[in-house]
């Protein structure tokens, strides 16, 4: 058995990075950016106009202003304003020549037909100037980047419609275990429902990743072989949940040796989640994840997402806050590593997720995060700043 470090570490060194792929804009949020993203052009692009009003020299301001032409955005100016004049323009629309302002139409006073006077006190420049923003030649998205709505606006104001990405992973999913039956199943009294897979399948999805599902693995040495002769082959990653702990129906570890798995580590020190095992075979991984819901919810998001996205030559960070524990905590024993479940409350405190155990998913609706409890560790006292892991 390693601790939860030694396992990640090993998780992380034996990684390496899928190929590219060019994507319609339109699909390319979610995915990992592989090239770096350059601006074509300045931004603003032009003088605009921050707001609607009158565009003048701002020496002018106490004089009347003759006005001698309505510039609405899109259309380029046709006059230079000169002393005494001013032009009458609308929010985005390029500031004419000789403008070094723009009055808001608020402080203005109409006093005859294309006759205007400002009629406040003093004012800003309310222009957003040419490249102020970003200059030609400036990097605006580094690669390795994972895409969100804005980064697709930057893409589209710099005129790349067909971004280059990683190429998802294929990750195929089994289940294992006779107890098991599918969701549209009734089950007898000795079965129960396969959530697994379909919570793998959808933290897959969020990761980025492409899921497919192999069905349930009986418990026979022959069955199990096959399911994951195939899977491997039809992707990069296979993630087994059950049958990989030491029971006289565990056939999991018998079948991965058969298939030339080479076993990198099968137990870690953490709780829940102690019989994980991951190992590889070529540029191939395969994960054997516990059968009980939760562990196999916390460790997919300390494992397996982190690895998914360095495939994709991404680096997974996720958002990590200290806020104080609501109450006392304290456990029975420290030999593990806790991964505990917990929810923010209103007052901005941490109080631990009731839950019965790791089958008990239920409790992982109302989950906010999951703090880690160090080896050695019996007791938080209320209080105490706990760094909150948000999921």
């Amino acid at each position: 058995m390693i601790t939860f470090e030694q396992a990640y570490n090993l998780v992380m060194q034996n990684t390496f990075s899928l190929k590219h792929e060019r994507v319609e804009l339109t699909a390319a949020t979610g995915r990992i950016l592989a090239e770096d993203i350059y601006s074509d052009m300045d931004m603003p692009p032009f003088n605009k106009s921050a707001m609607d009003g009158y565009a003048c020299h701002k020496e002018d301001l106490k004089d009347e202003l003759e006005v001698i032409e309505t510039i609405p955005a899109g259309k380029e100016p046709q006059k230079i304003i000169n002393k005494g004049q001013c032009a009458k323009i609308m929010t985005g629309a390029m500031v004419p020549d000789g403008a070094d302002c723009v009055i808001m139409v608020e402080y203005i006073q109409i006093i005859a037909k294309n006759k205007i006077r400002f009629s406040g006190q003093s004012t800003n420049i309310n222009i957003c100037f040419k490249g102020e923003d970003v200059k030609t030649g400036d990097l605006l998205i580094n690669k390795g980047t994972l895409l969100k709505p804005a980064h697709i606006a930057i893409m589209a104001s710099a005129g790349i419609t067909a971004p280059l990405v990683s190429k998802q992973p294929g990750i195929g999913i089994i289940s294992t275990g006779n107890e098991l039956v599918e969701p549209f199943q009734t089950p007898s009294p000795w079965q129960i429902r396969n959530s697994n897979a379909y919570q793998l399948a959808a933290q897959v999805g969020t990761a980025g990743a492409v899921s497919k599902y192999y069905g349930i693995a009986s418990d026979d040495e022959n069955d199990t072989y096959n399911i994951i002769i195939k899977a491997l082959n039809e992707n990069d990653m296979v993630l087994l949940t059950g049958g990989v702990s030491m029971g006289d129906y565990d056939y999991v570890p018998a079948a991965l040796k058969r298939a030339g798995i080479e076993i990198i580590f099968n137990s870690i020190a953490v709780q829940p989640g102690k019989p994980t095992m991951f190992g590889k075979k070529d540029k191939k991984f395969i994960f054997g994840l516990p059968g009980n819901p939760v562990s196999s919810f916390i460790q997919f998001e300390m494992f397996v997402k982190p690895l998914i996205y360095k495939m994709m030559a991404h680096e997974y960070s996720p958002v990590t806050v200290a806020l104080p524990l609501e109450d006392d905590y304290r456990r029975n024993n420290a030999t593990r590593k806790a991964l505990l479940p917990v929810i923010i409350t209103d007052k901005g405190t941490v109080a631990p997720v009731q839950y019965h155990g790791s089958a008990h998913i239920h409790a992982y609706i109302k989950a906010d995060g999951i703090i880690y409890i160090p080896i050695g560790l019996f007791e938080i006292k209320k209080g105490e700043l706990v760094n909150v892991r948000q999921i």
